[in-house]
C-alpha cells in the first residue's frame, strides 16, 4: 500500500488551513464524518480546538483511536 502524504486545504471556523496526510487517514476522517452526519470540517475543527500541536498528527492519532474505540465494542459484542 502506498502511503504517500498529501496535502489537503480545507476551511475551519472560517479560516483556511492545510493538513498532510496519508490518503487512508483523509479517508477515514471523512467516512467518520459521515458516519456522524456532520461536515468533515466540523470534525477537523474539533480535533483542532483540542490539539496544540500538529493538526496533522492530532487527525492521525484522532483516526486510530477512533478506530480502536470500533474494535473494543466489536469485541465486547462478541
Amino acid at each position: 500500500m502506498a502511503a504517500s502524504v498529501k496535502k489537503h486545504s480545507i476551511t475551519i471556523r472560517g479560516h483556511r488551513t492545510s493538513v498532510s496526510l496519508e490518503a487512508l487517514f483523509w479517508d477515514m476522517l471523512k467516512e467518520k464524518a459521515a458516519r456522524e452526519g456532520r461536515s468533515l470540517s466540523q470534525l477537523v475543527a474539533e480535533v483542532d480546538e483540542a490539539t496544540d500541536g500538529n493538526l496533522s498528527s492530532a487527525l492521525r492519532l484522532h483516526v486510530v483511536e477512533w478506530l480502536h474505540n470500533r474494535l473494543k465494542k466489536q469485541e465486547s459484542a462478541s
